[in-house]
């Protein structure tokens, strides 16, 4: 039996094990990777931080600078998560694969392939990296080439001589065709003309400008925030695609076939490759139980607290949860709040 038992040991996690640490409460932060990481570790090869290192900083201790590199890789904050994890000593438990929660009174039981669990409080912060989303289209099914999502992409070397089609209009997708697009024959298709950001924008001007915005919404003010910049951060790689001339979009398709894409005008073209840069779910099967109500299709939440138990708290899967809860630092921010709420609610008990 413990207090609470923490679903995730990736970012979001690790911070609400700090919290939970400091504020003397029983915990167990359960994990079904093999590795600390979370879904750093699953990032292609280039992957990279928007940000300079002392902007992602989980509690306690920052981020440390990576030699020669002012944006850290995915490697180097695999490494910083896994030094945190051990610096605070953190209870981890790894490759244990969360069934179900259920309730039991007051309290919520874990049911995992290793045994059950009663808590009184839980945490979930599973993430998105799991629940990768890809959108239907008429002959999907028919297409005779690969169809890989962000997920299953790790190089460019995977795809060197083929053409390809790149789907999506996000950072994801204008960095995985900034290093295909140099190997490759390739088509950059979104449903609507992509946002790119002035050149001198990076993550560090994000977080000041998503700060702003939401000291401003606490004020009741209005604030164009993020998405007035744009939705494509120029990352070096991004800026010397622009320059090579293969920034060029083509608006989406209507229809995959056997050999390629089609529009509704006619046109067509042919492809070995499509990439699914369309984003992720929040990964919550193990929620199902709960029954949660929802809002916009998700769990409906007061800041990261369930609306149908009180007892629950999902962390890190975007504003939703949390302002800017899905980065290091925005998950930082919201499992201080987490952990505070739930330790004022067991003191009231």
């Amino acid at each position: 039996m413990s207090d609470v038992v923490v679903i995730g040991g990736g970012q979001a996690g690790l911070a609400a094990g700090y919290f939970l640490r400091r504020a003397g409460l029983d915990f167990i932060i359960l994990d079904d990777q093999e590795r600390s990481g979370g879904a750093w570790q699953h990032g292609w090869q280039s992957l990279r931080m928007f940000s300079p290192a002392q902007y992602s900083p989980l509690p306690g201790w920052p981020m440390p600078a990576q030699t020669g590199e002012l944006f850290p890789t995915a490697s180097h904050v695999v490494d910083y998560l896994e030094r945190y994890e051990k610096r605070y000593n953190l209870p981890v438990r790894r490759s244990v694969n969360v069934t179900d929660v259920r309730p039991d009174h007051q309290r919520l039981v874990v049911e995992t392939d290793a045994g059950s669990l009663n808590a009184a409080a839980v945490i979930s912060a599973t993430g998105t990296w799991q629940s990768p989303y890809v959108p239907y289209y008429p002959g999907q099914d028919t297409f005779s080439g690969k169809q890989l999502h962000t997920v299953d992409y790790d190089s460019p070397d995977m795809l060197a001589g083929e053409r390809v089609v790149v789907v999506g209009g996000g950072n994801s997708a204008a960095q995985i065709l900034a290093e295909v697009s140099a190997v490759a024959d390739t088509v950059w298709v979104t449903r609507h003309p992509p946002r790119f950001m002035p050149d001198d924008v990076d993550g560090s001007v994000l977080f000041d400008v998503a700060t702003a915005r939401e000291a401003a919404r606490r004020s009741g003010r209005d604030h164009g925030g993020v998405e007035e910049l744009g939705d494509i951060v120029m990352v070096p790689p991004v800026r010397e695609a622009r320059d090579r001339g293969v920034l060029n979009r083509s608006p989406m398709f209507d229809r995959l076939t056997s050999t390629g894409v089609s529009w509704r005008d006619g046109r067509e073209h042919a492809c070995d490759a499509i990439i699914w840069c369309t984003g992720f779910r929040p990964h919550l099967g193990h929620l199902s139980g709960l029954r949660l109500p929802r809002d916009h299709g998700r769990p409906a939440t007061k800041g990261t607290q369930s609306i149908g138990h009180p007892g629950l708290h999902l962390l890190g899967y975007g504003d939703w949860t949390g302002f800017a809860s899905a980065t290091i630092i925005g998950a930082t921010r919201t499992a201080k709040l987490a952990v505070a709420e739930i330790s004022a609610r067991m003191d009231r008990a």
